[in-house]
């Protein structure tokens, strides 16, 4: 089903500020659009919910991804193997040996044209790193993993986030 089949997505982005949830959800069109015929891997996890697209149901064959993150309030948009793109501008940030990613404040200023070139180049690392053509799936949403424990995404006070205990108010 695809691109269409957003509901586990859905559910699983309640959590997030709705600017954070519009922007993921249209930088996953922004990829559905470019490969409808890739799949998207769902992963709800305890710091974040990550969803890529990938030529197969497997984690090792993601070409982009995308992670909503639970404590942090960020929204990367990266490459599972980021780290053999050409990235000629040096915009994506990363320095462990593979994942490489943007962070997505504003869609006004994502580089969508150099961010689809980037796309393409990974689509064809991970369309290599393919050794049984017979593994190809097209065009689903698969959800792979749901964690039941998750971080609460609450705003805290001063006095919580300073360690510091609340003074209790006197009726």
């Amino acid at each position: 089903m695809g691109k269409a089949d957003k509901k586990d997505l859905l559910r699983f982005m309640k959590p997030f500020p709705p600017d954070m949830q519009a922007r993921a959800l249209w930088l996953r069109d922004f990829v559905w659009d470019m490969y409808p015929t890739s799949n998207e891997l769902i992963y709800d996890n305890y710091n974040a919910l990550a969803f890529g697209w990938s030529i197969t149901d497997r984690l090792g064959h993601v070409f982009c991804t995308m992670a909503m993150g639970r404590t942090s309030g960020n929204l990367h948009f990266g490459f599972y193997y980021g780290a053999a793109l050409s990235d000629p501008e040096k915009l994506l940030i990363g320095k462990g040996n593979q994942y490489r990613y943007l962070l997505v404040h504003d869609l006004k200023k994502f580089p969508a044209g150099y961010i689809k070139k980037l796309i393409k180049e990974a689509y064809a690392h991970s369309l290599g790193k393919l050794k049984d053509k017979s593994a190809l799936v097209s065009g689903k949403t698969i959800t792979k993993s749901i964690s039941h424990s998750k971080r609460i995404l609450a705003r805290k006070t001063k006095s919580e986030s300073s360690g510091k205990p609340k003074k209790k108010v006197k009726k």
